[in-house]
């Protein structure tokens, strides 16, 4: 277990957390959302948000609807958290959708999960339709977000939250009163993966608010704060992180236009923190240094880190933010935390983004962990560049069976913030809780210090004859900083040498389209795999030969992923093969 830096609230439920959150930040904006005019915005209060969940709440109650199960999908808006909480602290389940789902595999997790009603944007109403048309789930009632009242049967959000508001007047408290059991489930989750292979995660309160306590003793978020909400909402990292604990601190969140806009949107909005993934951070990173490279100031740039390190190291002066103003500006000059998750962030861009003054924050964990098992802050005292930092106050942390040599192994987690179980696959959760430890199925050691490192997925790790293993996230690290290199996939197949039993490795490069016309201009395939190969082979210089890459491949079509960024690596090597 770790120890925590910061004094926080305790809260023993969500609904607690939100009422605690009223009392302190009654008046202070939780939302903000643009205009028409430029530059305006307009705000909700922690009061009126509140205010809103208890209506609907209420209804929704009042509707017969206490301990149901109900769903929400839509793209990240306000409308979101108002229908999830208003299930979540008193009504019943409330079971996220993956907003990026075609509409098979939406019809099958409603179909899954049993719920009784959807909460929905306009964006689902042809595939609700459809599903409501087929009659084949258990849903009773369909509410929209963007009507203003029903109509054909459909219920309108704003409408139910009128009657809601009337019942409260009229001394309705079934919502308001209602009592939480923390410890049940809560929220229903599925799993990354096709529907057929997905699992159905059970969260409680207890799980969630363990989560929120342990981040808020490692961060300090207050309501000067505003974060911008990016990742799918339906996801616990997005959800927990960048949702429900900017409403535990008493900060302010602001919807993403879209990642074209993500530089605009973090300026306009004045953001100050924002939580995301690897590829956007270490896109954004090289889209700096492109910058600062063409205007010609790279060699002020070098000079600038060199006066900043010596001044912060020396003499504990610390003047990034004036030295890098330029950068920062473009940013909007608010900025100065980025949260990574999902996967291990390239350490030069951590390292990169410390260095200029926005300090880089990793954490790790999974869905069945609420997420967040571990995390560093991005000061130096409280974190190691490359790390995802120590375990979480709550959590223990070991690794199973680590190997003699290097002390890597499957990283295991006990912690009240692991989930209840795969609901309704008992088989699948004794599989992944023994005796009361939670196998992750990741990889990792700790260093000296209780510092923790991801060195990649149990089932991606490729194991040779003579007992070594190769890593392939730790080679797309190194391809991943050839310049024109958008990410890369790295695989093993039995080599067609028969002398040779070893598995060849091999890797796919993904190009950057736009980057690579300004660096070879516009040129066939076959010179940007010789412009790749050469940087490969001085990859290859700097490893032992048992991890030499082979082959490569380049394509300019992007990698199978998950809704939340990650590589569907099974789909994508059959899609490699031509199996």
């Amino acid at each position: 277990m770790g120890k925590g830096i910061y004094e926080f609230e305790k809260i023993t439920d969500i609904k607690d957390m939100l009422k605690k959150s009223e009392e302190k930040y009654s008046e202070e904006d939780a939302f903000k959302f643009k205009t028409d005019e430029p530059g305006k915005f307009r705000t909700i209060t922690y009061k009126e948000f509140i205010n809103q969940i208890n209506c609907l709440g209420t209804c929704l109650m009042n509707m017969g609807l206490k301990d149901k199960r109900i769903a929400v999908i839509s793209e990240n808006r306000y409308e979101w958290g108002v229908a999830y909480l208003s299930v979540v602290c008193g009504t019943g389940i409330v079971v996220p959708l993956d907003r990026a789902l075609p509409e098979n595999e939406i019809k099958s997790l409603i179909e899954r999960s049993e719920v009784e009603v959807i909460i929905y944007s306009s964006k689902y109403n042809e595939i609700m339709e459809h599903i409501r048309q087929a009659g084949t789930t258990k849903l009773k009632y369909f509410i929209s977000m963007d009507t203003k009242k029903e109509e054909n049967k459909i219920l309108s959000m704003y409408e139910l939250i009128d009657k809601g508001k009337k019942l409260l007047a009229d001394g309705d408290k079934r919502f308001v009163d209602a009592k939480i059991d923390a410890e049940k489930m809560s929220i229903m989750l599925f799993t990354s993966g096709t529907t057929s292979i997905s699992k159905a995660v059970a969260l409680s309160h207890k799980n969630i608010c363990t989560n929120l306590q342990d981040i808020a003793s490692m961060f300090d978020i207050n309501t000067n704060d505003t974060f911008l909400s990016f990742l799918p909402l339906h996801h616990t990292f997005e959800s927990t992180v960048g949702f429900l604990y900017p409403i535990y601190a008493g900060a302010c969140i602001a919807y993403c236009d879209g990642v074209k806009h993500l530089a605009e949107n973090i300026k306009e909005y004045q953001i100050t923190v924002m939580i995301s993934v690897p590829i956007l951070y270490e896109n954004m990173y090289k889209k700096v240094l492109r910058g600062i490279a063409k205007k010609g100031k790279l060699e002020k740039f070098k000079k600038g880190l060199k006066i900043s390190n010596f001044l912060r190291k020396y003499l504990h002066i610390d003047l990034r933010r004036k030295i890098f103003k330029d950068i920062h500006d473009i940013l909007g000059g608010k900025v100065r935390l980025f949260i990574n998750g999902a996967a291990a962030l390239d350490p030069e861009v951590e390292q990169g983004f410390n260095d200029i003054g926005i300090n880089m924050a990793q954490g790790y964990g999974l869905t069945e962990t609420s997420p967040v098992l571990a995390a560093g802050n991005g000061y130096p005292k409280y974190s190691r560049n490359g790390s995802v930092g120590k375990a979480f106050p709550s959590v223990e942390l070991k690794i199973d069976e680590p190997d003699k040599d290097t002390g890597i192994g499957e990283i295991i987690a006990r912690a009240d913030s692991v989930m209840l179980g795969y609901y309704g696959n008992e088989e699948a959760t004794k599989e992944a809780i023994v005796d009361g430890w939670f196998h992750t199925g990741d990889l990792g050691y700790f260093d000296k210090d209780g510092y923790l490192y991801i060195t990649g997925r149990k089932k991606t790790v490729i194991v040779l004859k003579n007992g070594k293993n190769i890593y392939p996230e730790e080679i797309e690290g190194l391809i991943g900083k050839i310049d024109g290199v958008k990410e890369s996939f790295v695989y093993g197949i039995p080599s067609t040498n028969k002398d040779d039993k070893e598995s060849k490795i091999n890797a796919e490069i993904v190009y950057d389209e736009e980057r690579i016309a300004e660096i070879l201009g516009n040129v066939d395939e076959e010179k940007i795999k010789e412009y790749m190969w050469n940087y490969v082979k001085d990859i290859n210089k700097t490893m032992p030969p048992y991890k030499y890459i082979r082959e490569i491949i380049v394509t300019k079509e992007e990698l199978i992923k998950t809704t939340t960024q990650k590589v569907k690596r099974h789909e994508e090597i059959k899609k490699v093969l031509g199996k």
